[in-house]
């Protein structure tokens, strides 16, 4: 069993790190022939269309995920109607999405109105509702590589599609738009075809409403636990259109924020292949290697996290080439370190899973988005995308951490992470690299290797005092 667990996380967590890299490579040569204005124009969308997405499947996954472990030999009859039903909706939802992208396309794409609101919504009419259920039915089947194999074929297709309409057709803006939409197809596609005609789960239309409506009851009250991280990530580009900043100011946060969407996916990898091993320890009652696991892993990503943004001022022109991003760093700085919320996040969060006080998480997630959308309402008015970014590390901050002091987690006999030590420290080591970055580059190479040598002494400390409790 632990070694399928070690195997299927290793997939999990290869498969987006390859694309990844892929994206990182790719931005070099497509970045001098984009702008602010097409980062603004980008990130704004793509921002509207997240923050309806998360109706696309009402929630319903939840459903069939409960169906498929409890009824594994008549799952698909409750699987075909969910199809059918979300078939139908999708139509509903794509008249949505249309109508509320619509309102927001800024002045400056107006020429190309009905080309996004195209691109936007025709990949979500053909096959979306195949995707949500043909990628949940290989996850439970435990079949990871056909997740896998998809995420990496599509991922460098998009970045190949990218690298042509941006380089070499110049459209800017709408060469990701073109991409994206033509990925997202091929994506879609690649499910609709197993799932209809090799596994045999083919929407059923005229299906019961009494069991959609049952279902539905469940769902719909989880949506606002996953929109919660889109309003924490995302909804900061629609409040700046809300408050008038211009599509350039726009443009450059959101180019400020691909090297933090960068380091996520690793931070959300790291996740995969820690998840069971707490659990393993939550299991055994093994308090000493939960701490052990999770100081080791926080530890790790102080250590390179702040290394990477010493040299940020350096790093980013390489990466991102457009004229006028020159002067991005410190927001990306901010963005970066406020990542390191994550291994303290799960640490709190995965003990809440595991004994089943899920609605306990709406108080960390839910106030998190609040504090968010408050403090952009109020900052980004007075002090720019500057401002979108501290709020961004502020929420992180409170994410991760809050969720050792409510009352759920202290009663389900939590292990005591220290986590004001660690909030302590991951608060002052920004402040730290926050001024060390404009440091001559000599100097911050021998900050670098000082930060490097702690950490691993740091790692070897933790690693010898557990090992010695344990023994």
């Amino acid at each position: 069993m632990l070694k399928k667990l070690f195997s299927h996380t290793l997939i999990y967590g290869l498969a987006p790190q390859m694309v990844k890299v892929a994206q990182l490579l790719a931005l070099p040569i497509i970045t001098p022939f984009l702008s602010p204005q097409d980062y603004g124009v980008f990130g704004l969308i793509t921002a509207v269309v997240g923050a309806i997405s998360v109706l696309s499947t009402l929630g319903l996954n939840i459903v069939l995920a409960n169906s498929f472990t409890r009824s594994p030999q008549q799952y698909k009859w409750l699987w075909r109607q969910v199809y059918g039903f979300l078939n139908i909706w999708n139509y509903i939802y794509a008249v949505l999405l249309a109508i509320i992208v619509f309102f927001f396309i800024p002045v400056e794409a107006k020429d190309n109105t009905i080309a996004i609101l195209l691109l936007n919504v025709i990949p979500v009419i053909l096959f979306a509702p195949s995707t949500a259920i043909g990628n949940l039915y290989y996850q439970l089947k435990q079949k990871p590589f056909q997740i896998a194999f998809r995420s990496v074929l599509i991922g460098i297709l998009t970045v190949i599609l990218n690298v042509y309409f941006i380089k070499y057709l110049k459209m800017g803006y709408m060469g990701w738009f073109w991409a994206n939409a033509i990925a997202q197809l091929f994506y879609q596609f690649s499910y609709f075809i197993p799932l209809n005609y090799q596994i045999g789960i083919k929407p059923i239309y005229n299906f019961k409403r009494k069991t959609l409506i049952k279902q539905l009851k469940i769902c719909l009250p989880t949506i606002p636990h996953y929109y919660s991280n889109y309003l924490l990530t995302s909804f900061d580009k629609v409040i700046m259109k809300f408050l008038g900043v211009p599509v350039t100011a726009i443009g450059k946060y959101n180019a400020a924020q691909v090297p933090g969407n960068l380091l996520a996916s690793a931070t959300y990898a790291a996740n995969q292949a820690l998840s069971p091993l707490l659990l393993h320890a939550y299991k055994t009652n093994d308090k000493v290697t939960e701490k052990k696991l999770n100081f080791i892993v926080t530890i790790t990503f102080l250590a390179l996290t702040s290394v990477l943004c010493l040299f940020l001022k350096e790093l980013l022109p390489l990466i991102i080439k457009s004229k006028g991003l020159e002067d991005i760093y410190p927001i990306a700085l901010v963005i970066i370190m406020a990542y390191n919320y994550r291994p303290m996040y799960v640490a709190a969060n995965n003990r809440l899973f595991y004994v089943e006080k899920t609605k306990a998480l709406l108080k960390v997630t839910t106030t998190a988005a609040a504090i968010s959308i408050l403090m952009n309402l109020i900052f980004i008015y007075l002090f720019g995308s500057m401002a979108a970014a501290v709020t961004l590390y502020i929420s992180f901050m409170y994410m991760g951490y809050s969720g050792f002091f409510i009352k759920e987690f202290k009663e389900s006999g939590g292990t005591n992470h220290h986590p004001l030590y660690w909030l302590g420290i991951t608060v002052l080591l920004t402040l730290f690299v926050y001024y060390a970055v404009e440091f001559d580059l000599i100097f911050k190479v021998g900050i670098a290797a000082m930060l490097l040598l702690a950490g691993l002494v740091g790692i070897y400390l933790c690693y010898k005092k557990y090992e010695n409790s344990n023994n």
